[in-house]
């Protein structure tokens, strides 16, 4: 499955694991809508991949706000006359106690990585109907798994965010509708410095564990990998994975070592 020629919209596509995708993706010359709120950094990642690729444009997005986000999906078939692929990128990590954390906050955290998604899903599932299909690639967390501590908004977004499109996939409303989904663990990318606290205001610096993660290319690579195969869920993650097996297999024990995170 080639990407050539093929129309991708790309939320949170500024920075991180969006801008990585961008570009590899303009490596295999796809025609891509790129968007994301902060429209000047997207303008540096647009001409990066006009490198690569004739047909790139720029969409300012804030995918928390539903009037943005239906004109948005309206423009971005406009474009190119149609969108072959989505990929709900955009989103927003916490680091704050739970019992520290405000529910506007957790609202905040709600309206980015769970609202935002299906919010511009629903707006172009018309748009696959009438085309016959597409592909759908929601980038969740390994967070949407088990429980972190530090991270109590987040992980119940990202619940959420896997609940609706395994759904989706359950359901395949579309014959030839393909969903992925992401759950990275941690990733080298600077989303921590934007991270919200209990107070809703940002983290402001580098997560440690954030500093040691998977380097973003190789995350992206891999994401690329599991949408050409068409992959139902892919976890890109190191000791997130081996947590995981130990909460499914030895429960007691998963509580043990999660306490001690951060």
């Amino acid at each position: 499955m080639s990407y050539q020629q093929k129309v991708i919209l790309i939320t949170g596509a500024s920075s991180g694991i969006g801008r990585e995708l961008a570009l590899l993706l303009a490596q295999q010359k796809a025609r891509l809508i790129l968007a994301a709120r902060n429209t000047e950094k997207l303008i540096a990642v647009q001409q990066e991949c006009l490198q690569y690729t004739a047909d790139c444009q720029v969409l300012p997005l804030d995918v928390t706000d539903e009037g943005q986000v239906q004109t948005a999906a309206t423009k971005a078939i406009a474009l190119y006359g149609r969108i072959d692929v989505l990929i709900n990128n955009a989103g927003v990590t916490q680091r704050s106690k739970l019992i520290d954390t405000s529910v506007a906050a957790i609202r905040t955290l709600m309206e980015v990585n769970f609202f935002g998604p299906v919010m511009l899903t629903k707006a172009l599932l018309p748009q696959f109907k009438a085309q016959g299909g597409g592909q759908i690639v929601v980038v969740s967390s390994m967070a949407g798994l088990f429980g972190y501590p530090w991270r109590s908004g987040y992980n119940a977004a990202k619940h959420a965010l896997n609940g609706y499109f395994e759904t989706l996939q359950t359901e395949q409303p579309i014959p030839e509708l393909y969903t992925t989904i992401v759950c990275p663990g941690r990733i080298h990318t600077p989303i921590t410095f934007s991270a919200i606290t209990g107070d809703g205001s940002a983290f402001g610096k580098m997560d440690p564990g954030q500093a040691h993660g998977i380097p973003v290319n190789v995350c992206a690579r891999k994401i690329i990998t599991a949408m050409h195969k068409r992959r139902k869920m892919v976890k890109i993650a190191r000791a997130e994975k081996v947590l995981l097996w130990i909460k499914r297999y030895f429960p007691p024990l998963f509580y043990v070592i999660a306490r001690k995170g951060n």
